[in-house]
């Protein structure tokens, strides 16, 4: 039986996408901070619960994230930077990315496919922000990106059928994003489905990079 790894199974595209594997027929293991106590900020507790994991996995999601720490919001103008902040959300979105992906490497398979996909953003795009803003927030996943290239190089030397890449799920209804107003929001179950196609569809000539719901490459 295929086999997947969720980690962030409690949000809103978390929940959706363990939901649509085992709709696929994967046996899936799931993490998050409710339902497990992850702290993606501590390393002790990052290797504590993937550290008991036993592999091999085919997919391994990763959806943990944050816009701001509770009671903020992201930074509309440079006044509103606050360093704390800031250190908060790259805790979470950065360095919480980069202590999951310390542990990915022996969790998948040595001669077969794997895919390990890690949600960012678009606007973590440094070549497609056109508004500014949103500083911590786009900084923050323009690392992690930076940090999923990396790991698909080094993973790839000993495991050539792996796939990493960082991924942008388009704008989905979850209530990660319920207090913006955007057009084209679509439900998490959705965003799945979309998610899943294109996994399904990278070849290893494809490691490393950043794609967009619908397959299409997103600019650094």
């Amino acid at each position: 039986m295929k086999r997947a790894l969720v980690v962030g199974s409690s949000g809103g595209i978390g929940q959706a996408m363990t939901k649509e594997l085992m709709n696929q027929g994967y046996d899936v293991v799931t993490l998050s901070r409710r339902n497990d106590g992850l702290d993606v900020t501590d390393a002790s507790s990052v290797h504590g619960l993937i550290g008991k994991l036993q592999g091999p996995f085919d997919i391994i999601f990763i959806a943990t994230g944050i816009l701001a720490p509770e009671g903020r919001s992201p930074e509309k103008s440079l006044n509103a930077i606050d360093g704390h902040v800031m250190a908060s959300v790259m805790a979470v979105n950065t360095i919480g990315v980069a202590l999951i992906l310390r542990e990915v490497p022996r969790l998948l398979p040595l001669n077969a496919r794997s895919v390990t996909a890690v949600l960012t953003a678009r606007v973590g795009s440094i070549g497609d922000n056109q508004i500014g803003g949103w500083y911590s927030y786009r900084a923050s996943k323009a690392a992690a990106n930076q940090l999923v290239h990396g790991a698909a190089i080094e993973i790839a030397r000993k495991r050539p059928k792996a796939i990493v890449a960082a991924f942008h799920p388009g704008t989905v209804d979850t209530p990660f994003t319920a207090n913006y107003s955007v057009e084209g929001k679509f439900p998490p179950d959705t965003a799945a489905k979309y998610l899943l196609s294109v996994m399904s569809q990278l070849t290893e000539q494809q490691t490393g990079g950043f794609f967009d719901y619908k397959g299409h490459e997103v600019a650094w």
